[in-house]
């Protein structure tokens, strides 16, 4: 098929995926609920101390992302595998990679979505200065969930088939994910503290090059493990 038919599969996969949440915005709203959930608890759990909040801010921030992002990733095959639609999908001609980038599409927006609750609500718990750094950390956010999203839509496919995916789908997702957390987690605090020895642009490089390893690995064994 040609360049212009797998694009507009992709899209069409993503949009299929972002339409079924909007109608029901079920998911959506439990990912949104739980991520806000987490941001108090941490604020309970270091307590009133300012200078404490504002160091962790970083951590926290990204550690609601990834828990919040796994409620999403384990909906992303699972509407397909109970209507017994994803055969079909399957046997539709076409790059079977496209179904990949089509399901990596709408979990990005979906996370970018809970990002785009959890980042001004942690400024607010947590008195992070966010206002000067903000384009900076548009753009690490950006890359990190770019590597995140990939990984776990690409696990999700992964654990889809079997039993106890809910347990297996952490287990396998969150060792892959260390070197990428650390990154965005560094990057992400030197930016709030200021970057005064340009560490962010370090680790922003770090971030880009895993996306890139991560993104053609992933879409390349895709089709082996949607078969299994």
């Amino acid at each position: 098929m040609s360049f212009a038919a797998e694009l507009g599969r992709v899209r069409a996969v993503a949009w299929k995926d972002l339409t079924a949440e909007r109608r029901t915005r079920a998911n959506l709203n439990a990912v949104l609920f739980f991520a806000v959930l987490m941001l108090l608890l941490f604020g309970f759990a270091l307590g009133p101390d300012a200078e404490a909040l504002r160091n962790a801010g970083a951590g926290i921030v990204w550690l609601t992302v990834l828990y919040s992002g796994i409620l999403v990733f384990q909906r992303s095959y699972q509407l397909e595998l109970e209507g017994g639609a994803m055969e079909a999908l399957l046997l539709y001609p076409g790059d079977r990679r496209s179904l990949f980038l089509g399901k990596l599409l709408a979990n990005l927006v979906l996370v970018l979505l809970v990002e785009a609750v959890v980042l001004p609500m942690a400024g607010m718990l947590f008195q992070l200065p966010l206002l000067e750094p903000f384009p900076g950390l548009l753009g690490i956010l950006l890359l990190g969930t770019i590597g995140f999203v990939t990984l776990g839509t690409f696990y999700a496919a992964l654990a889809s088939r079997v039993r106890a995916r809910e347990v297996l789908l952490p287990l396998l997702l969150f060792p892959m994910l260390i070197p990428l957390l650390l990154a965005s987690v560094e990057a992400t605090g030197a930016l709030l503290e200021g970057d005064a020895m340009g560490d962010a642009g370090s680790w922003a490089r770090l971030l880009a090059v895993f996306d890139v390893i991560f993104l053609i690995a992933a879409t390349a064994a895709f089709e082996h493990v949607i078969e299994d």
